[in-house]
């Protein structure tokens, strides 16, 4: 069956305003344009609009409206459904542009002009997607929810945010590799996928209508992460000393607990269902994508099993690599430790039901506060051990291993930045706040541009 899409444009205005953020946050945005049909040949030639998809269910899937018609502006909604939409709008544009941030700090450092150029077409796909939503925001008035805040403030808020100040932690992150880049699409984007998935079945049919052009551009996400991880698998089984295992497995150490916080309090997601905006609660979806992931792994595993040893079938490797997780012996000098692994749900938890709990990768439990940040130090990268981001962290455990803090109150009081005036993306000066649980600002910096 044949797809039909509309594909629409913002107001000039509001169109020339990613243009312009595009050129300070993605420079490279001209040269995919220009070697597109080299790399991509198959593929239709990048749009930067909003693609709605047409034909899809005008019926309410799920959740106390389930059999209404969809909904097709902001003041059809309740005021709670439509505040709540709101936020959710909100935040899906914060993450797309704020992963183009993260990208550019290390898309340099790609070994290879194919690695480098399917990061940047993700780049430029999730920059469609930031436009998607800032359609949303802007093809009807939300302003009844909004506080009075008009869709051009909206736009002009997001598109002033930068690595520190989106809504989503881990778009607060700094890519310390470009396996860091690599892992980060493989894992994060997966999140993307899940959550744009439940979203097909949104009560707001303008939502529901963008998800599926969406999900189809993540795939390609997907693949930028994954394929390069099976190709440094291989090369790592080879002895290559510039991509190694452990590398790969400190990024997977640093963003699947981040990827898992990303669904929300396990305790949660009944709203999104009730109002007809997803089609699971956190906790099933979560677990799903743990799931998803340790497959993931497990496939390249299997190939780094078969690069080391290529005498071996498809089928020799599995067996293998089952009798390395069940043993954690060795095979013939391969040791179980030499392998990827998904870390256990409750490592590294800052949010959630499992926040702040000492758990090693594998579950093992940690009684003492030092110990374990001194196991985290060991197997995250070098760079985030070093942060501000990682400091923050170790100083809210201590509280909690001492009894200064509840996990929960740990969990609100784990500041955030916030960026405060130098609204436009090319602003002369930028100031930086600590915001802490009570709304309390303590000025942390001020950046000159």
């Amino acid at each position: 069956m044949s797809v039909k899409v509309e594909n629409l444009d913002l107001p000039k205005k509001y169109h020339d305003a990613v243009e312009h953020w595009h050129r300070h946050n993605f420079k490279d945005y001209d040269l995919l344009l220009k070697y597109w049909d080299k790399y991509f040949p198959k593929d239709e030639q990048f749009c930067l609009c909003a693609k709605l998809e047409l034909g899809t269910t005008d019926v309410v899937q799920v959740g106390d409206f389930k059999g209404e018609k969809k909904k097709l502006r902001p003041e059809d909604l309740t005021p709670e459904q439509a505040k709540h939409l709101l936020a959710i709008i909100k935040a899906q544009a914060s993450t797309e542009f704020g992963s183009i941030q993260q990208h550019a700090g290390t898309i340099d450092r790609a070994p290879e002009d194919e690695d480098k150029f399917w990061t940047m077409r993700v780049m430029a796909e999730e920059l469609r997607h930031g436009y998607q939503m800032l359609h949303l925001l802007l093809s009807e008035d939300w302003s009844h929810v909004s506080g009075g805040v008009t869709g051009e403030q909206m736009v002009e808020e997001i598109l002033s945010m930068t690595t520190g100040s989106h809504v989503l932690d881990a778009f607060n992150l700094d890519y310390d590799s470009y396996t860091d880049n690599v892992v980060f699409a493989a894992c994060i984007d997966r999140v993307g996928k899940y959550q744009l998935t439940m979203q097909k079945v949104c009560a707001y049919k303008p939502m529901a209508d963008s998800m599926p052009p969406m999900l189809r551009e993540e795939a390609f996400h997907l693949a930028a992460g994954v394929i390069p991880m099976r190709r440094w698998a291989q090369k790592a089984a080879q002895g290559d000393v510039f991509v190694t295992m452990p590398m790969m497995q400190h990024s997977l150490n640093k963003w699947i607990p981040r990827g898992l916080e990303m669904f929300g309090d396990e305790r949660g997601g009944d709203t999104n269902v009730k109002f007809g905006f997803k089609d699971m609660k956190n906790d099933e979806a979560s677990s799903l994508y743990h799931d998803e992931v340790k497959k993931m792994v497990r496939d390249v595993n299997s190939r780094y099993i078969r690069a080391r040893f290529p005498d071996y079938a498809p089928d020799k490797a599995e067996a293998v690599l089952d009798e390395l997780q069940k043993s954690h012996g060795t095979h013939h000098g391969l040791a179980w430790s030499d392998l990827l692994r998904v870390p256990d749900k409750r490592f590294f938890r800052r949010k959630g039901v499992h926040a702040f709990e000492m758990v090693g990768i594998d579950g093992e439990a940690f009684a003492d506060v030092e110990d374990y940040l001194r196991y985290l130090a060991k197997n995250l990268n070098e760079g985030y051990v070093a942060s501000r981001d990682m400091k923050l962290y170790a100083d809210a455990l201590r509280k909690v291993a001492a009894g200064q803090l509840t996990h929960d109150d740990a969990v609100k009081a784990m500041p955030k930045l916030k960026r405060v005036g130098g609204t436009c993306p090319c602003s002369k000066g930028v100031r930086w706040v600590m915001e802490d649980a009570n709304g309390s600002e303590t000025t942390v910096a001020v950046r000159s541009h």
